[in-house]
């Protein structure tokens, strides 16, 4: 049986999710980092089952770089634990058949207890907590994950049930401004530099800062903020092609896939695109509110071919933008 202070944790977890309203993205995230401390795991993550794949869409701890990550469902325990329904416990992905253990030493780790999500009375995905050493997981956590899973099923529940758009989307896309989360960001991010040697695709990167959201909130109130971060989100997307992927990466950042693009001048057509459009301010409530960009950019394959290397490398030069527009307004 639980503790007293397990069953509180479990409480506290309860109450933030309730907090997090219909953002399902949010209560997933929330459920990942919380796992953590709950179980005395080293990773965690929510994994989603789509079509063949299971799919990362909410990771924390070692696994946090992680999230978009797709492995086969017939040959991982996820997948297992989904087809059947059934909470699963690996000891040692070494030597277990059912693991997927390039996946397992991908994210490092040697033992896992996986809690499948049910929404409305079927699995979904589950909820895998993930540890570097053998033989971390029992009975005991698998309790504890399960008080935490149903909590997060009922999320989903409500979730879907209050909202127009179905369970993928909403998972995948952020609830303030419609646009795709991180988690999928990574995820078509990771696809488009896996299969470049049979798509030869070019492609751009864009890592966005909003300026001046802080100024926003602290003279004007969150509620200007949020409508700031739509407003600037809905100017991305007016001057995106569909073949892009724009993302709401959290707070006032922001991602572009540009796929594909020219060589020569892809790239720098886009950006320019973007500060015009999100140079004028916008009306709020009588008052006039100012936005603008801060943007860096990486090319693929030409500058990187690796996913890590191309959000580095964009954030880096954004950076250095974001920079040089402070020093600007000294």
């Amino acid at each position: 049986m639980p503790t007293q202070k397990q069953l509180m944790e479990i409480i506290s977890i309860q109450s933030d999710i309730a907090k997090q309203g219909l953002d399902l993205a949010g209560v997933m995230a929330l459920a990942t980092e919380r796992t953590l401390s709950l179980v005395g795991a080293n990773s965690a993550a929510i994994e989603l089952a789509e079509g063949e794949d299971m799919v990362y869409r909410a990771t924390s701890g070692n696994a946090a770089s992680q999230i978009g990550l797709r492995v086969k469902r017939q040959h991982s325990l996820s997948g297992l634990s989904v087809q059947s329904g059934q909470t699963l416990i690996c000891t040692d992905s070494e030597t277990d058949p059912r693991v997927d253990l390039e996946a397992c030493r991908k994210v490092g780790l040697r033992s896992m207890l996986c809690m499948p999500l049910m929404h409305l009375g079927s699995p979904i995905g589950v909820l895998k907590a993930m540890s570097d050493q053998p033989g971390h997981f029992s009975d005991q956590e698998a309790t504890l994950l399960n008080l935490l899973s149903e909590v997060i099923s009922a999320a989903m529940y409500f979730a879907t049930k209050f909202n127009e758009n179905d369970l993928f989307h909403q998972a995948t896309h952020d609830g303030l401004t419609g646009l795709a989360n991180r988690s999928l960001f990574m995820d078509r991010l990771r696809q488009l530099t896996q299969q470049h040697e049979r798509r030869q695709q070019h492609a751009g990167v864009l890592m966005i800062d909003m300026n001046g959201l802080k100024p926003i909130n602290d003279n004007f109130g969150h509620r200007a903020g949020d409508a700031a971060i739509r407003e600037f989100a809905s100017r991305l997307k007016s001057v995106a092609r569909q073949s892009d992927t724009v993302a709401r990466l959290g707070g006032d950042e922001f991602g572009v896939i540009l796929a594909p693009i020219e060589m020569e001048n892809g790239i720098q057509a886009a950006i320019e695109r973007i500060q015009t459009e999100t140079a004028s301010p916008f009306p709020f409530e009588g008052r006039e509110l100012r936005l603008s960009a801060s943007i860096g950019a990486a090319r693929f394959p030409v500058e990187a071919t690796g996913m890590d290397h191309l959000i580095e490398l964009a954030d880096q030069r954004m950076y250095e933008i974001k920079r040089r527009h402070h020093q600007g307004r000294r």
